[in-house]
């Protein structure tokens, strides 16, 4: 074998063993990408795509941590969609959730904690200066009750309940402090049209699991709505 072909054929191993060597670095990659997925897919919703309570949970104390003061919990409950399910069928009732979660998300921006807690019950959590904060709650309210069209052409009317609680008003930064204010508030304006904004009143109440006692589903731990 001449000099360059010596050459050539220690190249070429050389090369065999790169190759060889990278292929179970290429697997673990791969793998290490479908894990990746698969524990995204574990913190988001499947149907709209909001984070889920663990993940919200996270990502709003995070927020809450280091915004503080200009920080609002607010709480959303869907108005009459049992009616919406039980009337125009499940894929109705989902395209709205899903949409509900689609307003929210256009509302609040990509810095809030979006989350769906369950059912037709959503949370979000973000950063709202006092001076804005009516006017904000005002745009969500008319975002979440405008009409929602079906793909099979017919026209859903959709209603959502929104309470708010702030950590200057409350004078906490404690989560589930917040939210239990926020739902409190959200059942004291239920169908009325407009968000409601908690005060120290609303800290007081009973709450089972978290939420306000004597709202459906709270009548025992472990089944709260």
């Amino acid at each position: 074998m001449t000099p360059v072909l010596r050459q050539q054929a220690r190249i070429g191993q050389r090369a065999l063993l790169l190759t060889t060597a990278a292929l179970p670095l290429t697997g673990w990659a791969v793998h290490a990408a479908v894990l990746h997925k698969q524990l995204a897919a574990t913190r988001r919703d499947p149907l709209t795509g909001l984070l889920r309570r663990d993940a919200y949970t996270t990502r709003a104390r995070r927020i809450l941590a280091r915004h503080g003061d200009d920080v609002a919990v607010v709480m959303v409950d869907a108005d009459h969609f049992k009616q919406i399910n039980d009337g125009m069928g499940h894929e109705a009732g989902d395209t709205v959730l899903a949409l509900i979660g689609a307003r929210l998300t256009a509302w609040a921006g990509p810095r809030a904690a979006i989350g769906r807690l369950g059912g037709d019950e959503f949370a979000v959590v973000l950063e709202l200066g006092a001076d804005r904060r009516r006017q904000r709650l005002e745009q969500l309210v008319r975002m979440l009750h405008a009409p929602v069209t079906l793909t099979d052409g017919r026209t859903v009317s959709v209603a959502a309940s929104v309470g708010a609680a702030t950590s200057d008003t409350l004078g906490t930064r404690d989560l589930t402090v917040l939210q239990r204010a926020a739902d409190a508030a959200l059942y004291d304006g239920k169908h009325s049209g407009r968000a409601h904004l908690a005060t120290t009143a609303h800290t007081s109440l009973l709450s089972v699991n978290g939420r306000r006692s004597g709202r459906p589903g709270t009548a025992a731990w472990g089944r709260a709505a």
